[in-house]
């Protein structure tokens, strides 16, 4: 069920994306009198559609082709390669007969809206749903490192108080993507002394294959203060309470919440010998753990205060616009690590298998599938920026040379270039679904 729920999830988010991709091309064309011949979603390859309507001089439809969409302009070289029609005198009303500043906004038409929709959405949630987050200031026994966290050298009770030399306001901004692009200098409290710690230019490649709880897990240290007991199970039965501070178990020294939990699992099904403080005085127990390596206690949360801001209407304006401009920089810092070489293309790039599984996720929460779509129409802008062409960025670049020419490039240049454009798309889908469905058959 979960895959059909994420399947559903993308279908959705993605389907909403292009359509309103495209309608800013088309009311962009439609603005300055251009004729627009078909509004579809999905692509009617080989002429094969599953629904179709005309209404004026526009046929609106639905093709059988999942990869994205497509407007159909008049007069212009695009998915269509309509030749034919290009072979023809221009007309008052085509995409080629319009001046290049006008050709200009329309080809930016859909990117203009994907950042305004991207806008809106983080806009909305953060006026309905403020922003949580756990400050940095209350989290005061420290991080989890996981592998990738330890090997450059990060300890578990860390306490990491600035990025770059900026101080840490929230704990999330530990994972965020200014420090996962690497290169970055992280400033440790440890045993009350500072020391600095090098995140590396290449760690995304390992993030990628291990997860970022192998970095430093989103959840702050506790102590390993008993804060509940569950009646009946092995530890209510072995006398622990609540308050106690589990400081051994087996004779090995435990600290925090996650010392304990490593413990134990080591020792299903077998008696283990806890040592706690209670009162001031340590007190011995032996406790029968059961198979599933549980004993029935649990850690006080509220040792990590979760704080919540709430915006008004037009105050989350503004954090909306912020946050969908760390997306589109995060994209931007991300590519340029890809060309640099620091951070290989398997580990940076996913497709719709990716996206559906890790951005959206096996559960229907609307929040989460807004949150989502929100960041993936801010990644299709940057997307098709890109000056690749058959994409809104090739085209662009494409009239800008002819704004300062002076004049129109080739058709059969214009031609070249949207075939050129096709093989490199082509290439980069065939290469993102391999490299997804790759990484779910092992698991990562």
């Amino acid at each position: 069920m979960s895959g059909l729920i994420m399947a559903a999830q993308l279908l959705l988010g993605l389907s909403i994306l292009v359509i309103l991709h495209e309608l800013g091309h088309f009311l962009a064309a439609r603005a300055f009198g251009i004729k627009v011949e078909k509004f579809y979603l999905f692509f009617d390859a080989w002429g094969v559609k599953l629904f179709s309507i005309k209404r004026g001089d526009c046929e609106y439809g639905i093709g059988w082709l999942p990869l994205g969409g497509y407007v159909k302009i008049a007069g212009m070289i695009d998915e269509s390669m309509d030749t034919e029609q290009m072979n023809q005198p221009p007309q008052p009303h085509e995409f080629r007969s319009k001046p290049a500043w006008q050709r200009l906004i329309v080809m930016l038409g859909g990117v203009v809206v994907n950042i305004i929709v991207g806008i809106l959405i983080f806009w909305m949630l953060t006026f309905k749903y403020g922003e949580t987050f756990i400050p940095n200031s209350s989290v005061q026994s420290g991080i989890n490192p996981g592998s990738i966290g330890k090997e450059i050298g990060l300890k578990k009770g860390d306490r990491v108080i600035a990025v770059n030399g900026t101080k840490v306001i929230r704990f999330d901004e530990l994972i965020s993507p200014e420090v996962l692009l690497g290169n970055t200098n992280l400033t440790v409290v440890r045993e009350g002394k500072p020391l600095y710690i090098k995140v590396p230019d290449n760690i995304l490649n390992k993030v990628s294959d291990l997860g970022i709880e192998e970095f430093i897990s989103r959840a702050p240290l506790l102590t390993s203060t008993v804060d509940s007991v569950v009646v009946d199970k092995p530890a209510f039965t072995a006398g622990i309470q609540k308050g106690d501070r589990i400081v051994a178990i087996n004779n090995t020294p435990v600290k925090y919440n996650v010392d304990v939990v490593e413990e134990v699992q080591k020792l299903k099904g077998k008696e283990v010998a806890f040592t706690v403080n209670r009162a001031g005085e340590n007190v011995n127990l032996n406790v029968p753990v059961d198979t599933a390596g549980l004993v029935g206690i649990g850690f006080n949360s509220e040792e990590i205060k979760v704080e919540t801001i709430n915006y008004g209407f037009f105050q989350a304006l503004p954090i909306g616009i912020n946050q969908a401009w760390e997306q589109f920089s995060t994209n931007a810092k991300g590519i340029g690590k890809v060309l640099t070489g620091s951070v290989q293309a398997n580990k940076a790039f996913s497709g719709p298998v990716e996206i559906a599984r890790k951005v959206y996720g096996g559960e229907w929460i609307w929040a989460r599938f807004w949150a989502s779509t929100a960041f993936i129409s801010i990644a299709l802008a940057f997307m098709n920026l890109l000056p690749i062409p058959a994409l809104d960025g090739g085209h662009v670049v494409f009239l800008l040379i002819e704004m300062a020419k002076g004049k129109p490039l080739g058709d059969k240049f214009m031609e070249r270039a949207q075939m050129v454009g096709f093989v490199i798309l082509l290439s980069l889908m065939v290469f993102v679904l391999g490299n997804d469905i790759f990484k779910a058959v092992i698991g990562k």
